[in-house]
């Protein structure tokens, strides 16, 4: 189908044919929930050599998306978050393979005990069945996600963002030729065919009940729109504002490390870093030195007067800024004093995602790592280190920033339920 047709569907095509993918997804879900591990591992390996052997394929379909962002004036951010290359294509095949090597989740006992009468309880883990994936920009999450809900059991509902949709229609044949392969059921990953953001409030009624968890992928508008109209429960986190906190017992060659990578290694992902704060007894030393190598490396530096201080280059910071995740080569700077006024700045203005600390003083860091509640807190480490590959999964969905059910990269465990299976020899209740 067409880049053309696939925009003008009609509203009760297009409600007719959301229902059916619906409808599909749900029946490959029971088939995916009670498939081998060695099936899904084999689909897994085979979608890795089809992304690989698609490259020229994907490559093609991605530089038109670029062409059209660029036509439609798409910030730097936005296109180096849309843009692939070989290295890319080639860590997305590398993050399916990983997935497939790990432990099936499905099925495991995660606990088991046996109760006085003699009847032995487990709770063992099972699939959460179909869930639906809303995401912008990055056409990497339609590997990612497909891959994850796949080793997790579950069946996929993608519908990827209008910058990206050839380039994800490309990924996804690669997928379903990995399907093929191990004759699993190719409904089991499907992508929403249709740029109509009507499908995506389609998917947030649940298409008749078929869907049960959503995952939102994008930015703070599409993330609040899922959350405040889903009927569904949602797995999301909305902006990535993200710090690193320079304690007085902070190393500087390691502190300008860790902020240079944190902010500039790539701007323009959820963990990037987003305000730098300096204890106020190390700014005599740490302050300018930290400030001119961000300036000097071409980000823009929004600062308090103390910041101001050390540098003419910097700008005035206001209200706003401490609270923006500006996925570009911007950052707000404030001096702070000490590690308990971070972490109140820290709850103020974050967004529970990811923030670090940088000191050699470890009462402090373990003060910042117990009482910072983010998703993600680090000590000494950058905070682009967020993300599902580095922690081991493979792939992430995304991070999640609530407090139910998953929190941080969500991967394949986060992508599983539990139930509880009981055994007994006759044991009835008094």
């Amino acid at each position: 189908m067409s880049a053309t047709l696939t925009t003008s569907i009609k509203a009760p095509d297009l409600a007719a044919q959301m229902g059916d993918i619906g409808r599909r997804a749900r029946a490959a879900a029971r088939v995916i929930a009670r498939s081998a591990a060695t099936d899904k591992t084999e689909a897994l390996g085979a979608m890795a050599e089809s992304v690989r052997a698609a490259a020229h394929d994907i490559l093609a379909a991605n530089a038109e998306d670029v062409t059209e962002a660029r036509s439609r004036g798409a910030t730097a951010a936005l296109i180096d978050r849309l843009r692939l290359d070989d290295k890319r294509i080639g860590a997305m095949a590398d993050g399916i393979a990983v997935v497939a090597g790990l432990q099936d989740p499905v099925g495991v006992a995660i606990d088991a005990w046996t109760r006085p009468n003699g009847m032995r309880i487990e709770r063992v883990r099972v699939p959460l069945g179909v869930i639906g994936v809303i995401y912008e920009s990055r056409p990497n999450v339609t590997a990612d996600a497909g891959a994850l809900c796949l080793k997790a059991g579950n069946a996929v509902i993608l519908r990827g963002g209008s910058d990206g949709f050839r380039s994800s229609r490309a990924i996804h044949r690669a997928l379903v030729e990995g399907l093929h392969a191990a004759d699993l059921p190719e409904d089991a990953i499907q992508l929403v065919p249709t740029r109509d953001r009507a499908a995506v409030g389609m998917m947030l009624a649940g298409l008749d009940g078929n869907l049960d968890v959503l995952v939102p992928r994008g930015g703070k508008e599409l993330v609040a729109r899922v959350q405040a109209e889903a009927r569904v429960p949602v797995f999301a986190h909305l902006d990535g504002n993200c710090h690193v906190y320079v304690d007085a017992a902070a190393d500087l060659a390691m502190a300008k490390s860790i902020v240079l990578n944190a902010k500039m290694r790539r701007t323009g992902v959820c963990g990037a870093a987003e305000t730098l704060l300096v204890d106020r007894a190390a700014a005599p030393t740490h302050l300018a030195p930290l400030v001119g190598m961000l300036l000097d490396a071409g980000c823009a530096v929004r600062g308090d007067a103390a910041a101001r201080a050390v540098d003419p280059r910097v700008t005035a910071a206001v209200e706003e800024d401490w609270f923006t995740e500006y996925l570009d080569a911007v950052i707000a700077v404030k001096v702070v004093d000490g590690v308990a006024d971070a972490i109140h700045h820290i709850e103020h203005y974050g967004s529970h995602h990811t923030d670090a600390i940088v000191t050699n003083d470890g009462a402090a860091a373990e003060k910042f790592l117990a009482e910072v509640d983010s998703a993600i807190v680090l000590h000494n480490a950058s905070t682009q280190f967020a993300d599902g590959g580095e922690f081991g999964f493979g792939a992430e969905i995304g991070i999640a920033t609530g407090r139910l059910h998953a929190r941080g990269p969500v991967g394949v465990e986060q992508l599983t339920t539990f139930k509880y299976r009981i055994r007994g020899s006759g044991q009835t209740r008094p």
